[in-house]
């Protein structure tokens, strides 16, 4: 045999073999949520011990973003930390897509503050309305409480594909997406951690997990929505007495895409570990008997 046959021989060996070896290769394409992706990411690093061969791959450009790619078949699983829009809805029927919804956690949205903050301990539903309304006048703390200092405030918040900027104009301004402009917005909620650590006038609101993630570095302020002020927490956002900021936070899941075997093993996964996994990422579970339900729900699916 020439040497030219068997280089040829090699190399159609070799294209079969990494064929066979990609088509091993099973993943599943989750996105959405910066809120739910700290539960998400910690799902897929304890599932990828049991079942290495399967890729979970995991994003984050926020609740809406994460829609925007859900609806046209772009993956499998969108976080989501409000509930699915009806313009969404209509764009998954126009494309075809069943979906199912899963609640996963129980969140509070945090208020936080520089700890160099002295004067901020609690806000009123109408001082944060008046704070980060759409016509706001707000500049200085002393604008918000005449006591307080003639310095001005430095707002961040979430991007406004997030779920949780839609959640927080709703709960405080009364219409989802209706807020002042003038803050600094991110996707990436570290960034807005950032920000309120490194200044002293500074204001900003995301999930629970990440407060508890950065206590040392933050002060959470006590909302007062007419029954005294309550501090976010366990207990608080679990009961809903962290009004109006206490929410449930979701996954949906495709429903053709939860016939492939590495959907379902994973999302069954997912209910199965959630209430030991999201503690242990700072928010709160939903109890044993919702999780049996998800997954009986995700059974049923044909």
């Amino acid at each position: 045999m020439s040497l030219l046959k068997i280089l040829s021989v090699l190399l159609s060996a070799l294209v079969i073999n990494f064929g066979v070896h990609a088509s091993d290769n099973k993943s599943v394409a989750i996105d959405g949520s910066s809120t739910v992706f700290p539960i998400a990411e910690a799902m897929a690093e304890e599932f990828r011990k049991t079942y290495p061969k399967i890729n979970i791959n995991v994003g984050v450009s926020g609740t809406g973003g994460g829609f925007k790619k859900f609806v046209v078949k772009e993956t499998d699983i969108n976080n989501a930390s409000r509930k699915i829009k009806d313009s969404e809805a209509e764009a998954a029927k126009k494309n075809g897509i069943n979906y199912t919804e899963l609640a996963v956690a129980y969140d509070g949205i945090t208020l936080v503050v520089n700890p160099k903050n002295t004067w901020v301990t609690t806000l009123t539903t109408d001082e944060l309305k008046k704070i980060w309304g759409k016509d706001s006048k707000v500049i200085s703390w002393s604008d918000v409480r005449k006591e307080w200092p003639n310095r001005k405030i430095k707002l961040y918040g979430p991007g406004t594909d997030s779920g949780t900027f839609d959640f927080f104009t709703e709960a405080i301004n009364g219409k989802s997406g209706e807020s002042r402009s003038d803050f600094v917005k991110s996707e990436d909620d570290n960034v807005l951690v950032t920000g309120v650590e490194g200044d002293v006038d500074a204001m900003g609101y995301f999930g629970y997990s990440y407060y508890k993630e950065n206590q040392k570095k933050l002060k959470a302020i006590s909302v007062d929505a007419g029954k005294g002020p309550v501090t976010p927490n366990l207990e608080t956002i679990k009961s809903g007495t962290y009004a109006p900021l206490s929410r449930q936070v979701y996954i949906y899941v495709n429903n053709e895409a939860l016939k492939r075997e590495e959907v379902q093993t994973f999302v069954s996964y997912f209910m199965q570990q959630a209430e030991k996994i999201v503690p242990e990422v700072g928010l709160i579970p939903l109890g044993a008997k919702a999780y049996k339900e998800d997954l009986n729900k995700i059974k049923s699916i044909k």
